[in-house]
């Protein structure tokens, strides 16, 4: 998509994020005046932001949540219409093809609490449960969905060998217990 005139692209916006941060960590060992700009200023951006978003029909909400830079946005002052399931779900399966083109998989296994549940099959590229060597696949996933639902407190990726096995019982290993002639 072609950068509208004065507008960021995104690795300009990038690049001033990271710069925001560096300037924000020597902001909070010297409270004040400059601190306070920023809480407050921030505070007003988020009720404009809420405010975009009341009078947005769900098409245009869509666009809004859609769009990376405001979706963070959205999150950062905790007025994001989807739950943070819904969102790490989606940062999952935008994944999903990357690690399928190394030789694995990646399913979506849902939220316990504050953590998130991510199976990994085959470990991305390395073969299955080799551990070590998806490393940089578990931490793409930690990444993601914790960029899209910081709420949330932890990732869990397990292998599917780690996985809890099924509750399942087949019907064929049920047997029917013999009745003791007393009873009868």
């Amino acid at each position: 998509m072609a950068e509208a005139a004065g507008r960021l692209p995104d690795p300009a916006v990038e690049a001033r994020l990271a710069r925001l941060d560096e300037v924000l960590a020597g902001l909070e060992d010297t409270p004040g005046p400059a601190l306070e700009a920023v809480r407050l200023l921030t505070e007003v951006y988020g009720e404009a932001l809420a405010r975009v978003l009341d009078h947005a029909d769900e098409r245009m909400g869509s666009v809004l949540t859609g769009d990376e830079l405001l979706g963070h946005l959205l999150v950062l002052h905790e007025i994001h219409p989807e739950p943070a399931e819904t969102r790490a779900a989606r940062a999952v399966e935008k994944l999903r093809p990357a690690v399928r083109e190394r030789g694995g998989d990646l399913v979506w296994s849902g939220v316990d609490g504050q953590v998130a549940r991510v199976r990994l099959d085959g470990g991305g590229g390395c073969g299955s449960g080799c551990g070590g060597g998806s490393a940089d696949v578990v931490a793409a996933v930690r990444a993601a969905v914790l960029a899209v639902a910081p709420e949330l407190d932890s990732v869990e990726v397990v292998t599917a060998e780690r996985e809890a096995p099924s509750a399942f019982v087949p019907l064929s290993t049920i047997k029917r217990r013999a009745v003791p002639q007393e009873a009868r």
